[in-house]
């Protein structure tokens, strides 16, 4: 089969890109797993993490991990059932089970959790193969495309609202306005129908787009909005939002950082925090580390539910380096869609 292959840290000075395409065996599920004829696969700034290095996968590995598709083969002890099923892997390819954060439903703790296109080959491929426990079925209405972001951009920004404790009335701001929190706007409107949404964003057009999608505010980063948020997402991938955040927040507010790794470049911003502005008056700081299963489940169901619509851009499948190089440069409305070959 065709797959685009990571094989080491690094590769944006390559001819053809960080990714190589190539001919790859054709996987077959074992015990317990499906094997999944890929439909499309999102393009998520983790990919650039796993490139920069940021978070480091075992070389070689196929990335991807919003994945949609049709079960086409399945293995030993799954049942018959699963064949034929159009459906999702998102992030979490598998946890213990056993360990104390698994059975208390935090099974993104879990100390042998392992990532879908990090510690796994992923959806940049013509076929993946998946733990059947960590498969979803997807609900009816949406088109494979448009289902891709639901499974990572939608999922860790619905943890990112529910560790928030959100809670209609209140104030919600979204640092950056990519992927995730396109979602999680559209999500917030109709989950809290009285809360004000405010959107910090450094592009003029992420900005607009916010507008257009039902954003009370938007602005510059650094601007004051008219309401201080209760409750700020941070989805960028830098460490000064992080400040701006805290600076912008409410009295006894609370900031989650949406984000699975943070860019070293301007880290230097922690330097200028400044305790009583930034941190006092019981502000609070949280962070998301991956998803469970049960984050992936209830988003799916809230997506349909709302009738949510993610803005995607779609790339054929031979052209996996230019979407990623096009994130790397931050040219992002919505989420990305990576399409299978033919």
């Amino acid at each position: 089969m065709k797959a685009w292959v990571l094989d080491r840290t690094g590769g944006w000075d390559l001819p053809d890109g960080p990714l190589s395409l190539r001919e790859v065996p054709t996987p077959e599920p074992g015990l317990g797993q499906v094997r999944i004829r890929v439909w499309a696969c999102g393009v998520c700034h983790t990919e650039l993490d796993e490139i920069d290095g940021r978070a480091a996968p075992p070389h070689p590995v196929i990335p991807g991990h919003q994945i949609v598709g049709e079960v086409d083969t399945i293995g030993s002890a799954v049942e018959r059932s699963w064949l034929g099923r159009r459906v999702g892997v998102a992030w979490i390819a598998s946890a213990c089970g056993r360990c104390p954060r698994c059975l208390e439903g935090r099974e993104n703790l879990c100390p042998e959790f392992r990532a879908t296109g990090l510690d796994v080959d992923g959806g940049y491929a013509e076929y993946c193969v998946a733990d059947v426990r960590f498969v979803y079925p997807l609900p009816q209405g949406f088109e494979p495309v448009r289902a891709a972001p639901l499974l990572c951009a939608g999922a860790i920004g619905y943890r990112s609202l529910r560790l928030a404790e959100m809670r209609d009335g209140l104030t919600l701001g979204l640092m950056g306005f990519g992927a995730s929190a396109h979602l999680v706007l559209q999500l917030a409107r109709r989950m809290y129908p009285s809360s004000r949404v405010v959107v910090f964003a450094r592009s003029e057009s992420e900005r607009d787009f916010a507008i257009q999608l039902g954003a009370h505010w938007a602005g510059d980063i650094h601007e004051v909005p008219p309401q201080a948020p209760d409750r700020i997402i941070d989805t960028t991938p830098v460490w000064s939002t992080v400040l701006a955040s805290l600076r912008a927040l409410a009295p006894g507010g609370r900031l989650v950082i949406n984000a699975i790794r943070k860019e070293s470049s301007d880290q230097d911003a922690w330097l200028k925090l400044d305790y009583a502005r930034d941190l006092w008056m019981e502000k609070q700081l949280s962070t998301v580390a991956n998803v469970t299963r049960a984050d992936v489940r209830e988003f799916l169901g809230l997506a349909a539910e709302f009738h949510l619509q993610p803005e995607i851009q779609t790339f054929a499948f031979h052209e996996a380096n230019q979407a990623l190089r096009e994130l790397y440069a931050r040219r992002i409305r919505g989420a990305k869609v990576l399409l299978a070959p033919g």
